[in-house]
């Protein structure tokens, strides 16, 4: 059984396909959630194997709690973020190096769009299409949007257009994706699948 805390506090945006979301997570088998929006939360993360970010926005974490979030990873635990964990904790550092990437915006409303994993088996998806900055060299890409099949306005990227990805850090694990916007895709199976593999992935010791 996979012990998950999911916190899904906001400083800034929220999403109105947060409940959603929890409640789809929370029905996930073999994962036990606790899901959570204090950051005393994560001032003790000894029961858990995983924490998941799940559409957090702004600053969410205190001092004590980004201490605690980073000596969980870097001592073999799971990090799990999902959509706007990119834009969150700003001002902390490791934060970044943790997502592997800042959120740098994304076009005006959802529209649809061609994914592509690494074997180049397209997904079509509906969804926000995030650009990013500061996009570390070492990700292993799991997902890219094709941005010929949506307008990404001022933020599309050079190159590939990275939407998932993982990475070790130190002893533990990152997993990142920036889907998850919309009510529908909580009840999106090939979405869920996406989700739990990242779930699987950070969980593993």
């Amino acid at each position: 059984m996979t012990r998950a805390l999911v916190f899904t506090r906001t400083a800034g945006y929220r999403h109105e396909s947060l409940p959603a979301a929890v409640a789809a997570v929370s029905a996930f088998p073999g994962v036990r959630v606790v899901p959570s929006e204090d950051p005393v939360a994560l001032h003790d993360l000894s029961r858990f194997d995983v924490v998941m970010f799940l559409s957090t926005t702004g600053d969410v974490l205190d001092r004590r709690g980004r201490s605690s979030l980073r000596s969980f990873v870097t001592g073999g635990g799971g990090f799990v973020g999902v959509h706007s964990a990119a834009g969150t904790e700003l001002s902390d550092p490791w934060y970044g190096e943790l997502l592997g990437a800042r959120f740098a915006g994304h076009p005006d409303g959802v529209q649809q769009a061609t994914l592509f994993d690494p074997d180049g088996v397209p997904w079509k998806f509906t969804d926000e299409w995030y650009g990013f900055t500061e996009v570390r060299d070492d990700l292993e890409i799991l997902l890219t949007v094709d941005e010929e099949t949506y307008e990404p306005g001022p933020y599309a990227m050079t190159g590939p257009h990275p939407q998932a990805w993982r990475r070790p850090v130190e002893a533990g694990r990152s997993w990142y994706t920036a889907l998850g916007h919309t009510n529908e895709a909580w009840a999106d199976p090939a979405f869920l699948d996406h989700v739990r593999g990242g779930i699987a992935y950070a969980a593993r010791g």
